[in-house]
């Protein structure tokens, strides 16, 4: 089940990801399941991650980012050009307090 954000969510975790820079990129093999194994280490550490796509192609691009987003559970905060933002709140030890709903 993917996260479910409101406006207000997605814009304080836009303000929260301005600084952050890109973990982890997909490259030529596309999404392999080692890679969604390590985008999902990643938002149970972090919560909010940046993710490089290398797709040429827009449609590609975004069809990668959508799926990665399913696949992981993620909520997609924000997607400028190659980069996506992936928040998903950590099962284990939560860091980002979000605005109310």
């Amino acid at each position: 089940m993917p996260t479910l954000l409101t406006a207000a969510q997605t814009r304080f975790l836009r303000g929260q990801a301005h600084g952050l820079k890109a973990m982890l990129q997909v490259g030529g093999k596309g999404i392999t399941d080692a890679l969604v194994a390590e985008i999902d280490n990643a938002l149970e550490h972090h919560e909010l991650i940046k993710v490089k796509v290398g797709a040429e192609d827009r449609e590609a691009r975004d069809a990668m980012i959508e799926a990665l987003a399913e696949r992981t559970h993620a909520a997609l905060v924000q997607r400028i050009g190659h980069t996506a933002v992936l928040y998903r709140q950590s099962r284990d030890k939560r860091q980002i307090v979000l605005p109310r709903a």
